[in-house]
């Protein structure tokens, strides 16, 4: 064992370091941290923040991080909006030409009051099937407000009334209006009044907890019993309305034309100020 030589001061002595019961009393007294430091605090005393998920977006009706269901309805929705843009020239041009064949492709009310007058002055005799198809037609996509109603209950209304102070209004009554009616706002729905009544009583339906079945049911009742209705007005109407499908149907072509330029302009016009 080799001996410490002159001024050597030897091997320095072991410090064993605080006892535990004295980093435990400097811990309480806040001498120490008591968890690691966060690394998000650091953030957000800087100013920043973690970059937001595409998802996290208070324009979308759902919370949380979609599912492969989220993206689907949403996809039938924004489809929904392109289809009934796509069908206003059509409906424009039928109406006037062949209010029947608009009535089986569509369900349109007003083709089903043209058809109501020509079949009273005995013009077109064979109204039912165009009547039942149109039943059927005219609900083939209201399935797709009820799917969102289920998914993200009034989230789809939240996102629609959060376009305007105007559309918060009117979103509002057409709740208002679903909330007093129940079930018999299936029929209220068709009211044909400037409010969003359908697509606020078929999301709520969903919402609700209604059964897909129930729901297209009593939704198929009140879609005929409108049917019937405008078919009815026109028949008690007669002549003057033929009279007046005849005039129109000489102008029907120019204005499918206008509706074509309506419908190309205003997606133009929306997607210049989505980006701005």
């Amino acid at each position: 064992m080799n001996k410490p030589t002159a001024g050597d001061p030897g091997p320095e002595p072991f410090d064993p370091g605080p006892e535990p019961f004295q980093v435990e009393a400097a811990r309480l007294a806040g001498e120490l941290p008591t968890a690691p430091p966060d690394p998000s605090e650091g953030a957000e005393a800087r100013g920043t923040s973690a970059p937001k998920e595409w998802w996290d977006d208070p324009n979308m009706p759902w919370r949380h991080k979609p599912t492969r269901s989220d993206l689907a309805c949403m996809g039938w929705i924004g489809f929904m909006g392109l289809f009934g843009l796509a069908m206003l020239p059509l409906r424009g041009w039928l109406l006037g030409l062949n209010p029947s064949l608009l009535v089986a492709l569509t369900g349109s009310r007003s083709g089903s009051a043209a058809l109501g007058a020509l079949a009273s002055v005995g013009d077109y005799l064979a109204w039912w099937w165009p009547m039942l198809a149109g039943s059927l037609m005219s609900i083939k996509l209201d399935w797709v407000f009820w799917w969102a109603g289920k998914l993200w209950g009034r989230g789809m209304i939240e996102v629609w009334a959060g376009r305007s102070d105007r559309a918060a209004r009117n979103f509002a009554r057409a709740e208002r209006v679903a909330q007093k009616f129940g079930v018999f706002g299936m029929f209220i729905a068709y009211v044909p009044i400037p409010l969003p009544l359908m697509q606020v009583i078929f999301v709520l339906a969903g919402a609700s907890g209604w059964s897909w079945k129930k729901f297209m049911a009593l939704d198929f009742v009140a879609s005929t019993v409108w049917l019937i209705a405008y078919f009815l007005l026109g028949w008690a109407v007669g002549e003057p309305a033929v009279e007046l499908l005849k005039g129109y149907a000489k102008i029907a072509n120019y204005v499918a034309i206008g509706l074509v330029v309506l419908v190309i302009g205003t997606t133009i016009w929306n997607g210049r100020k989505r980006k701005s």
